[in-house]
């Protein structure tokens, strides 16, 4: 099937081996060559994650052969589909997941990584939607089992991932309390649907907890940044607690006591979200449906807060790398 804007070159970031992100670069590359069984998209917008900072510098779970294309996830128009592929069209609206390529004017895919667009949505806002809520949903959903009525402690939670869960554990009917790390970003939380806020740089944590829970503690707590605040945090836990480990912004990892887990009967539970969506591509696509039956409710919102054009990128991955971001940052193309 033909292709429209076809290209001799595109552009895209590009890192050539390992080491500090800074080192990455715009550049032209060939346009990729989709295969039979893949579909070509044309990129509109891609999100920018803290874990792409840490694949460019090697500290990822996945390391790709270099160089490579960082970006995990974005939103575009098809512009090729290939001979085996069924039941999409060049001009459909997706969101995909990849493993790297996003950062690019063009991105070669399989359809078992496609979501379709709810109508109506910017393609901005859908580039940061993939990879915060599908780890959120997935958190909350299969890994802490969260419970309506009960109380949940986010990290972390002016940030894309920490946002997200924000505003999926309202929609799960949670109390939410939403750690940060300045009263700007307490604003944030709050306008994300917290119910209540503390500020690491301000007030104790577990003091603060013990007074929002009546000393019962929280029931899940969703943890994206590690460092300091994990012990403190765990330590506060209610009985039957689930922690649940998404990752390390802060760049630290923690180390915990096992005593602590059995003396509170408390769970400390992995969430690995890319490994999921490989192993089980059936749920994760059940996943996103409900995605986006709370999206069309108006229960979610993709807090996209800033946008970069791709040349750009370098500016948005240190305010990335600094932790200065509330929500979701983009590219866009």
């Amino acid at each position: 099937m033909a292709r429209y804007g076809r290209r001799r070159d595109v552009k895209a970031l590009v890192v050539e081996e390992f080491g500090p992100w800074q080192q990455a670069a715009v550049r032209e590359v060939p346009d990729p060559e989709p295969g039979s069984a893949q579909v070509l998209i044309g990129v509109r917008a891609a999100g920018i994650n803290f874990p792409d900072i840490l694949m460019m510098q090697g500290e990822y779970q996945f390391k790709p052969p270099t160089p490579f294309v960082p970006g995990v996830e974005g939103a575009g128009v098809i512009e090729q589909v290939g001979a085996e592929v069924e039941g999409w069209s060049v001009g459909d609206a997706a969101i995909f997941i990849s493993d790297t390529g996003a950062f690019a004017e063009q991105i070669a895919i399989e359809p078992a990584r496609l979501i379709r667009m709810p109508p109506g949505l910017e393609f901005s806002r859908a580039a940061g939607l993939a990879m915060i809520y599908g780890t959120s949903y997935h958190a909350l959903k299969q890994r802490a089992d969260l419970q309506p009525g009960e109380t949940m402690l986010v990290l972390g939670a002016a940030g894309g991932v920490g946002s997200a869960a924000v505003q999926l554990g309202k929609a799960m009917g949670a109390t939410v309390v939403a750690a940060v790390s300045s009263s700007e970003k307490a604003d944030f939380a709050r306008a994300q649907g917290a119910d209540h806020t503390i500020d690491y740089a301000a007030d104790d944590l577990r003091a603060a907890l013990k007074e929002i829970t009546s000393g019962a503690g929280p029931d899940v707590i969703y943890d994206p940044v590690g460092g300091p605040f994990a012990e403190p945090a765990f330590r506060s836990i209610a009985w039957g607690g689930r922690y649940l480990v998404v990752g390390f912004a802060a760049g630290d990892i923690p180390s915990l006591a096992l005593n602590l887990p059995l003396l509170k009967g408390a769970s400390i539970v992995g969430v690995f979200w890319g490994s999921f969506v490989a192993r089980d591509p059936a749920l994760s696509a059940r996943n996103f449906a409900d995605i986006a039956s709370l999206l069309d409710e108006g229960l979610i919102d993709p807090p996209v807060s800033a946008s970069y054009r791709l040349e750009d990128a370098k500016e948005a991955l240190g305010v990335i790398a600094a932790r200065q971001a509330t929500g979701k940052l983009v590219l866009t193309m």
